[in-house]
């Protein structure tokens, strides 16, 4: 049986140009690169130009990378670094009710430390207020987290307007790309972000290195202590392998960003379109156009998003119902819910997230499938009774 997978927003496979970029470093130069003997600094030399091609895909300077384990990690440092950093000039910070966990949780523990967290609404499409952010700025704001597109949805935030208005305050803004890094050109000079993390799995790279992005400038008080690593922000022997692979995923983004996202944009629509014609009852979730070229998000009424999940897997084909980091949660997805849809359709969502391997073939079989799956599912669904 073939497989499908249309699940790229929750990892990718990492490609072999990687791969082969990668394996010298577990064998052959797998030297300490905090070592001064030449092995040690042959070791050196390649995370410092990975860090160059991760700052070349962002348009910044070498010395702004800071190296992580993830985008979960770079996301606690910019927030909580920022946090405790800057806890003598204000306690207020500012995100949105549709972050990633890995900002609305370390957001929600600085509240029990004592800090005041506003969660800002979005509109039906997933778009944040930004006159409810302008009315939530305090003279002890010193930290705006608003992610650049939603990993559920795809719909991509007014980042821009967004860090022209925090600095225009004088406020620090960071930004979650992990979504958006080697997907979307992104212009870090153009966008005016001060903080901005990234992953290496969502762009065919490793899984377990990241990077953060820090203006020049910009603070943090560290959160992992033990070395001189990373600029004395993250203490701990390099993952050489790890950043090798960033790198050269980054590069290669670089090469085919623009390609790939025409191409994707094509299937997505193909698919949307399809499941448009030969489904009904069915919502679209988050913006029409202002989204990720590879992100459909569509909620299927009076059934279950699980059903579906489970019944496409038996064909072959691999999607999921939102975030793979809440996946284990019964609730229904706290972002369609922020966006104001019913926990019943909530429910029967389902995010088909593309890749640059997917093909017109796959997306023709998905779409020659999914209308049995979902009529069959409706049958045996009490919701539906009366509907049909």
């Amino acid at each position: 049986m073939e497989k499908i997978y249309l699940d790229h927003n929750a990892t990718t496979k990492t490609r072999k140009e990687v791969i082969d970029a990668m394996l010298p470093y577990f064998s052959e130069n797998f030297a300490n690169p905090s070592s001064l003997h030449c092995f040690g600094v042959a070791a050196r030399k390649a995370v410092e130009e990975s860090r160059a091609k991760v700052a070349t895909l962002l348009g910044v300077d070498t010395s702004e990378i800071i190296f992580t384990s993830g985008g979960t990690e770079s996301n606690n440092l910019a927030i909580r670094g920022v946090a405790y950093k800057l806890k003598d000039r204000g306690n207020h910070i500012i995100t949105s009710k549709i972050e990633h966990l890995a900002v609305l949780s370390p957001c929600e523990q600085l509240q029990k430390e004592g800090f005041k967290v506003s969660f800002i609404s979005v509109d039906e499409d997933g778009i944040v207020g930004l006159e409810e952010l302008k009315e939530a700025i305090t003279d002890k704001t010193i930290l705006i987290t608003i992610m650049h597109a939603n990993n559920e949805t795809g719909t991509i935030e007014p980042i821009e307007e967004i860090a022209k208005l925090a600095e225009e305050k004088g406020i620090l803004f960071h930004t979650d790309a992990v979504q958006t890094f080697g997907k979307l050109p992104i212009d870090i000079k153009k966008i005016g972000v001060g903080l901005l993390s990234l992953s290496a799995h969502k762009i065919y790279g490793p899984k377990g290195i990241g990077a953060l992005y820090i203006k020049k400038g910009i603070k943090l008080e560290p959160l992992i202590r033990g070395g001189h690593h990373e600029k004395n922000l993250r203490a701990g022997t390099e993952n050489v392998p790890g950043i090798v692979g960033l790198g050269e995923a980054a590069r290669l983004a670089g090469i085919e960003i623009n390609q790939v996202g025409k191409r994707l944009t094509f299937l997505r629509d193909r698919l949307h379109n399809g499941i448009v014609k030969s489904i009904d009852a069915i919502k679209l979730n988050g913006h029409l156009t202002q989204r990720l070229p590879n992100t459909l998000n569509i909620s299927f009424r009076f059934i279950e998003g699980e059903s579906i999940i489970l019944n496409l897997d038996a064909k072959g084909v691999f999607v999921s119902s939102g975030s793979a980091c809440t996946s284990g949660s019964l609730e229904p997805s706290h972002v369609l819910m922020a966006m104001g849809v019913d926990p019943a359709t909530a429910q029967g969502s389902i995010r088909f997230s593309l890749g640059r391997e997917n093909t017109e073939k796959e997306i023709d079989y998905v779409l020659e499938i999914l209308p049995e799956i979902v009529q069959r599912l409706r049958k045996m669904s009490p919701l539906y009774e009366g509907k049909g």
